[in-house]
């Protein structure tokens, strides 16, 4: 398995400036690559609005392949991309075909809201990916190539690794990183016929119930009501300064200093529960739902004001950012032999498991209570679902079974539905 570990650097000011100006010429092989697929786009007649496409996705003359192919002669006419290891500029324009990719796909599955890739301004340092070589590991030291000027790019490592794949560099908040993708040996997974089912929410980050009934539940912390205050008032202070003056820059520090702040107390909750989760269970195959969190994050209820919406919107954006958390459960149970398995989540959290009818439960309704005698917690209620669809979707009909008699023992109802119901 490959997992990619982020190690924060320290260059010089000498190598700050190569890394500024290899990122430069990055920058602007990625832009030139764009204007040109954009000009491709407006001369074959399509809509240069990148509205909908009603032909399906627009075929395109000038492709990755082509563009990479090309980079030899623009080497030529313009000597100072030379200065930039081949293989950095190739994934530069690598890294562009994956955002158009990523924006028809988004396009196809309706989401209207979606943007093509944007041109980097001249202030973005550019992620340079040095994918297989350019790079070498010498103990616990690597050097990345370039030809800019003699000034070595060598940077010291945490720890040694047995095989690096890939070496990105880039720059967040004015911090330099090296994300280094290498191989990690993982265990191989044996189904053992205990499973867990797991629900995300935004009250409970989770909810989730084993084959023998047990439930376990997980309450959110929500550090973002601490800091989100603080960050909106020193946003508030920066907004009345004029942009870019000495005072704007202040403000904006302490502000970036505080959301990192926020975000870091996240994902050190998210990584010491994910941990709990997969180490205290004895199931091999954990099930979640597959979140559109996207979609969560954008309220459809019309009745609601804009102040509430946008509470409400900002509660599922900040509430552990669900889909990291989905994100460290895999790879930690995948390390010790686990497995993950994403299933549909539609209505869980509406319908009845005991009696199929749906509900309509906006977020603050927390307790389902159906006409067929069923009071149950919303979550609660969505786990089980989720164990129910997954037993049911892949025949598992004696584990579905077993699942139900634990119900029994457990004093909760019993669903009615025939398991193909659930799928």
């Amino acid at each position: 398995m490959q997992l990619t570990e982020r190690i924060r650097i320290y260059p010089t000011q000498e190598q700050e400036d190569v890394l500024w100006y290899l990122s430069e010429r990055c920058r602007l092989i990625y832009n030139f690559a764009l204007a040109e697929r954009e000009r491709e786009w407006i001369l074959n007649n399509l809509r240069a609005d990148f509205e909908l496409f009603p032909w399906g996705e627009p075929y395109y003359e000038v492709d990755m392949k082509k563009q990479q192919n090309e980079l030899p002669k623009t080497k030529e006419k313009y000597p100072k991309y030379k200065a930039v290891y081949s293989k950095v500029l190739q994934m530069a324009i690598r890294t562009l075909n994956a955002d158009y990719n990523s924006f028809f796909e988004q396009r196809k599955n309706g989401d209207l809201n979606a943007h093509p890739p944007g041109f980097k301004g001249k202030d973005h340092f550019t992620t340079m990916m040095y994918n297989q070589s350019g790079f070498s590991i010498k103990g616990q030291e690597i050097s990345l190539s370039h030809f800019y000027n003699e000034v070595p790019l060598v940077f010291e490592l945490l720890r040694k690794y047995d095989k690096v794949y890939q070496v990105n560099v880039y720059q967040k908040k004015g911090k330099y990183y090296l994300g280094i993708v290498h191989e990690v040996p993982e265990k191989p997974y044996v189904d053992n016929g205990l499973y867990q089912a797991i629900d995300l929410g935004v009250t409970k980050t989770a909810t989730a119930i084993n084959t023998q009934g047990k439930f376990y539940e997980t309450s959110n912390s929500r550090p973002d009501q601490y800091w989100n205050p603080k960050v909106d008032a020193i946003q508030a202070r920066r907004d009345h300064c004029i942009k870019g003056s000495k005072h704007w820059h202040r403000l904006n520090r302490a502000k970036n200093k505080l959301t990192s702040k926020c975000s870091n107390q996240i994902k050190d909750i998210q990584h010491k529960l994910t941990r709990k989760m997969v180490d205290n269970t004895k199931a091999n195959t954990i099930i979640v739902g597959d979140l559109d969190v996207k979609e969560m994050a954008q309220s459809k209820n019309t009745k609601l004001s804009k102040k509430a919406k946008k509470s409400l919107n900002r509660s599922t954006q900040n509430n552990g950012y669900l889909s990291q958390f989905v994100g460290f459960l895999t790879y930690k149970a995948a390390l010790i032999g686990k497995k993950v398995i994403e299933v549909d989540e539609r209505y869980t959290s509406k319908k009845c498991y005991v009696c199929g009818t749906k509900h309509d439960m906006p977020l603050w309704k927390r307790t389902m209570e159906c006409d067929c005698g069923n009071v149950i917690g919303r979550d609660r209620n969505s786990a089980i679902f989720i164990m129910l669809r997954f037993l049911s979707q892949n025949a598992m009909w004696s584990g579905y079974q077993q699942f139900v008699d634990n119900l029994r023992k457990t004093g909760l109802m019993l669903p009615k539905q025939a398991p193909s119901a659930y799928s």
